[in-house]
């Protein structure tokens, strides 16, 4: 089986020129996803190193970088999905940790699906996940957003990140992370850490995480609506149909996808969506505005 690997960094609105800092950010992501999957890792392993990568890096809404809630600071939400298994583990509202996906892995690899605030913080601890100074996850520049947002001065729906992945055996995982939404309110949990909202697997379909209005996610099933879609379509209009969904509902985003096939797929509709691929069919990176889910190429 042909391994294979997505990642996307969020969804919305930035200004034309981040496009290629940020398209490099992802492909950094891809290759190390891409370098698991080479060194023969499972898909679990690749989909997380991806986004470990993205959270890492400031230009993206997750881990450090995330943006700052209604009271100054940061709740990261993440989750992981194993296909085969169809084991799920997650974290919401997460404060001190500085890689929320490492975090979600944990609880994957346990006997709970979800752990939130307090709870998750004293489960990294038992898991020998050290405590991370949230300030330290404060950037200069979600903090001069957060202060235009709270002057009204800056009204945004943000991002969130992602990857799935196809390992060496055909097994299929999905990761997801994000701080949220710019502004929110403290304890708003939205469609990352919740199984077939932002983040959904399942063996012989697919692999999806979406980006976008959380609450819409939630309420469409949007990532699970996008895997169980390739039961009666292609790749290409599960997508479009999952987010066709979300609009129907009032929100906006986009999604990510691979096939039992190996082959990835994704949708938008938001002014950018950031992604970068590789599978059998080739490899690249795209931003900007409605790039055709079947575009291979810059």
């Amino acid at each position: 089986m042909a391994t294979a690997v997505i990642v996307h960094g969020g969804a919305g609105q930035i200004d034309v020129g981040d496009c290629s800092s940020r398209k490099e950010g992802l492909r950094a992501a891809r290759e190390a996803a891409w370098a698991v999957l080479q060194n023969g890792g499972g898909a679990v392993q690749a989909a997380v190193a991806a986004v470990v990568a993205l959270e890492d890096d400031p230009q993206f809404n997750a881990g450090y970088g995330s943006v700052l809630n209604r009271d100054g600071f940061v709740e990261m939400d993440a989750a992981v999905m194993t296909a085969e298994e169809r084991a799920f583990g997650a974290v919401a509202a997460v404060r001190d940790v500085k890689n929320p996906i490492l975090l979600a892995l944990e609880v994957l690899n346990s006997e709970h699906v979800l752990l939130a605030a307090e709870g998750a913080s004293r489960f990294a601890r038992e898991r020998g996940i050290p405590s991370y100074d949230p300030a330290r996850l404060t950037t200069q520049r979600q903090m001069q957003r957060w202060r235009r947002a709270r002057r009204k001065e800056l009204v945004e729906k943000s991002g969130t990140v992602g990857a799935v992945a196809m390992d060496a055996e055909g097994r299929m995982a999905a990761a997801t992370s994000t701080g949220g939404m710019l502004d929110k309110r403290v304890g708003r949990v939205g469609d990352t850490p919740l199984p077939g909202a932002g983040n959904y697997a399942a063996a012989g379909l697919g692999a999806a995480s979406g980006t976008g209005h959380g609450e819409y996610f939630a309420r469409a099933l949007a990532a699970l609506r996008a895997v169980e879609a390739l039961r009666n379509v292609d790749g290409d209009e599960a997508v479009r149909l999952a987010v066709a969904e979300v609009a129907g509902l009032g929100g906006h985003g986009g999604i990510i996808l691979l096939d039992s096939a190996g082959i990835t797929w994704w949708s938008h509709d938001t002014p950018y969506m950031g992604v970068a691929w590789r599978d059998s069919r080739g490899e690249g990176a795209a931003c900007g505005k409605n790039e055709a889910a079947k575009m291979r190429g810059e």
